[in-house]
């Protein structure tokens, strides 16, 4: 199994020169599909476009391969987080507060509590404040999330438009 921490330690310089931010660097699909995921985003906008993808994707594979950090064969894959987000960082929390989130903590707080939904407040020190649909507020230490993310709302949506929509209304059509 690969080191994700390492990972992520090696990835982060390599995505930050090219004047990118790392969102988050995961493997998924098991022994049998081992992909490494790489998200990351344009600080400006918060989206990448393919061109982003594919810069990215090749830095990190020239890397990769010469320091081969993974003892298996594996695929590469870069995006960017897309529009139900993975929160990873405090600062996420922060920047994505008026959106609905749903938390979910490595260990049960609140009695057998684990999953909280609700709207994002903002951060107090290193704790994320929320506010679920009854009204109740939360604070939850940054350090016990094991993975939260935003809900797809409209009014998410609204905030994360695409910077161009310039050829979506075009179809190509391929003839075999």
């Amino acid at each position: 199994m690969a080191d994700v921490a390492g990972l992520h330690r090696i990835i982060e310089p390599e995505v930050q020169q090219l004047g990118y931010e790392l969102v988050r660097v995961c493997m998924i699909g098991g022994s049998s599909d081992p992909t490494l995921q790489v998200m990351a985003e344009r600080p400006d906008t918060r989206q990448l476009d393919l061109s982003d993808c594919e810069r990215i994707s090749r830095r990190l594979s020239d890397m990769l391969d010469l320091c081969d950090p993974i003892d298996s064969s594996y695929r590469l894959e870069v995006s960017s987080p897309g529009i139900d987000r993975p929160l990873t960082r405090l600062k996420d929390f922060s920047d994505w507060a008026g959106h609905e989130a749903r938390i979910t903590l490595a260990e049960p707080l609140e009695g057998d509590r684990r999953q909280y939904s609700g709207t994002l407040q903002g951060i107090e020190d290193e704790t994320v404040k929320l506010v679920d649909k009854s009204g109740e507020a939360h604070a939850l230490p940054f350090s016990a999330i094991a993975s939260a993310k935003l809900v797809l709302t409209d009014k998410l949506i609204q905030a994360t438009a695409p910077l161009s929509t310039e050829g979506a209304e075009q179809i190509e059509t391929v003839e075999e």
